[in-house]
């Protein structure tokens, strides 16, 4: 599994990182998304397709 973020669409609603933390944190200085991982285990998939489909921007892009 890959995950790319586009930090300039992101709004920073900070769903991503209530959803699977492990994956996703936010900047301080202004909460846009930060990817922790790009290739995070399998077995965060079903968290991180569940960010994905959350976050209001469409920020989060995922390939299987």
């Amino acid at each position: 599994m890959k995950v790319t973020v586009d930090q300039d669409a992101c709004i920073a609603s900070g769903q991503c990182v209530l959803t699977s933390s492990e994956v996703f944190d936010q900047r301080d200085e202004d909460g846009t998304v930060v990817l922790l991982t790009s290739n995070p285990p399998e077995a965060l998939s079903p968290e991180i397709h569940e960010a994905a489909v959350l976050c209001p921007a469409r920020a989060i892009q995922v390939a299987d």
